[in-house]
C-alpha cells in the first residue's frame, strides 16, 4: 500500500480530532481514534522538522551552531557535487 501524502494524513488528523470533539462516540472508539490521532500528529510534526531544515539549508541559513547547515542534506552540498563524492 502506497504512503498517504502529508495533506491525506493531515485531512485525517483533522477528522479525528472533529469525532473526538464532537464526543458522540463510545469511549472504546474515542481511545482507538485518540491513538491514531497521536501517531499522526507525530509522524507530520517529524516530516515538518525535516522539511523545515531542508528549507532552511536550501535559503542558507545556518544552524543552531553557527555553521552553516548543508551537513543534513550532503547532495545538495556543492563542494561535494564537485569532487565527485
Amino acid at each position: 500500500m502506497p504512503t498517504k501524502s502529508f495533506e491525506d494524513r493531515l485531512a485525517r488528523l483533522e477528522q479525528v480530532a472533529a469525532s473526538l470533539k464532537d464526543g458522540k462516540i463510545p469511549l472504546e472508539d474515542a481511545i482507538a481514534l485518540f491513538e491514531e490521532g497521536s501517531k499522526l500528529a507525530k509522524t507530520l510534526e517529524k516530516e515538518l522538522a525535516r522539511v523545515e531544515r531542508k528549507v532552511q539549508v536550501l535559503s542558507g541559513e545556518e544552524g543552531e551552531t553557527g555553521e552553516p547547515a548543508l551537513g543534513l542534506f550532503p547532495e545538495l552540498d556543492p563542494d561535494e557535487a564537485e569532487s565527485g563524492r
